[in-house]
């Protein structure tokens, strides 16, 4: 098992030096791009066959949302930032962080509907002022939160390795001092009780305050088509898509997390979780606000 958990260490870490040192994100952002392009090229034409009525055609209009949620999501992204980043800082399990990752991009969609059919109905905004606002304004505040997210772990790891104090009067099993009977150390299991609904939702509403141009596109179009409910289905549709590939991301954290924390233990262990979040919260917040930087 231990030979498994290194071989997939060095998988990830050459990944990460193909995507970045040998310019491999470059080519993954090229490939994405065309993908989307293509995706969004044909979605006009499955919008006319749903109108018409054709058969099969809200098989097609759906199958091609979720490719371009797909694609979009491989390319360059601030949900698998976050996702990512999260699932190496805190010890949350896999089905947990997925069902994360599924809820983020659902919302992500939400967000779209909601702001199109608010704009479109209370302030009169045709597409290029939604997709506009989209970019100008809740693309910055995305950016921004993911920011505060990263700065907010990698305090919590500061903090929490901090409170970590090696000590001969602790025992294995409960960490309790045997002189005045109290912790002087957080256990295991009081760092991995981490998974709250406030996490999830500071987390879930830093990647939905963005909606997808493309899910603002269809829903546009197909307001002005006379399909609304095409539209809507098609954007959460785009949200699966999106969701598949923050599901791999999320998988992939976890599996470098715990591979991780599978050579150490005891405190050690304790210590080496907030390390993890430290560096997490760093990297998530210093790309973070990179891009904010070229955006405002």
């Amino acid at each position: 098992m231990r030979k498994l958990i290194w071989a997939g260490l060095a998988a990830l870490a050459a990944l990460a030096v193909w995507l970045w040192p040998m310019g491999g994100m470059a080519d993954v952002t090229h490939w994405a791009a065309v993908g989307q392009r293509d995706a969004q090229n044909a979605l006009a034409g499955a919008l006319r066959a749903v109108r018409a009525g054709d058969a099969g055609a809200w098989s097609v209009l759906l199958g091609l949302c979720f490719a371009y949620g797909f694609f979009h999501a491989a390319g360059p992204g601030h949900g698998k930032l976050v996702i990512g980043g999260y699932g190496v800082a805190r010890r949350v399990s896999a089905i947990r962080l997925g069902a994360l990752a599924i809820m983020s991009s659902l919302a992500q969609a939400a967000t779209a509907v909601i702001l199109v059919y608010s704009g479109v109905w209370v302030l009169g905004m045709g597409r290029e002022a939604l997709t506009g606002a989209a970019e100008s304004l809740f693309a910055p505040l995305s950016y921004g939160a993911i920011a505060l997210v990263g700065l907010w772990l990698l305090l919590r790891g500061i903090k929490r390795f901090r409170a970590v104090r090696p000590t001969s009067h602790v025992t294995h099993a409960h960490d309790n001092c045997h002189t005045c009977g109290h912790k002087h150390a957080p256990t295991p299991e009081d760092v991995t009780q981490i998974t709250t609904w406030r996490d999830a939702a500071i987390l879930i509403g830093a990647i939905a305050i963005r909606p997808c141009t493309g899910a603002l596109f269809v829903l546009i179009l197909t307001w002005q088509m006379g399909i609304a409910a095409a539209g809507i289905a098609g954007a959460f549709a785009m949200g699966l898509g999106t969701a598949s590939v923050t599901l791999a991301v999320a998988f992939a954290a976890t599996f470098l997390r715990e591979g991780t924390l599978a050579q150490v233990q005891g405190t050690t262990a304790l210590r080496a979780m907030a390390v993890l979040e430290m560096l997490a919260g760093a990297v998530v917040a210093t790309l973070a606000v990179q891009i904010l930087l070229r955006l405002i």
